[in-house]
């Protein structure tokens, strides 16, 4: 699957796709697939607090139990509520399925992401393929 060049990612297999102050964050398909079925995201709550490089979340899987590490530091606007009853709508479109937004408090951290061609390299690197 093709990584969409607007977003940003983490070496923690997390995306960001930026709109004005607002960051949507997700996990990637790399984590996704990784992962296998997800099962039950725990996300939190509108007016937390996140920082860049620290965990927000889990994400459950019928494998494992995989923290979530925001790849920005801002204050959560929004979380994807459908995931609650639905959360395996990320193993169907890991790319289009956001789990929290973001108001960025700073960003000037974006710059400290991988684009697409670093991740998928990152991705190549971190598997042997």
């Amino acid at each position: 699957m093709p990584y969409p060049k607007d977003y940003r990612y983490t070496r923690e297999h997390e995306w960001i796709s930026v709109d004005g102050a607002i960051g949507s964050i997700g996990i990637t398909d790399y984590a996704q697939s990784s992962l296998g079925d997800i099962v039950y995201v725990d996300a939190p709550k509108v007016g937390d607090a996140v920082t860049a490089n620290a965990t927000f979340g889990s994400v459950e899987s019928v494998k494992a139990v995989s923290d979530l590490f925001s790849p920005v530091s801002g204050k959560v606007t929004a979380v994807n509520e459908e995931l609650k009853t639905a959360p395996d709508q990320i193993n169907q479109d890991a790319h289009g399925t956001w789990i929290i937004k973001v108001e960025l408090s700073n960003p000037a951290e974006l710059n400290n992401l991988l684009d697409a061609t670093a991740y998928e390299a990152f991705i190549a690197e971190e598997t042997g393929s």
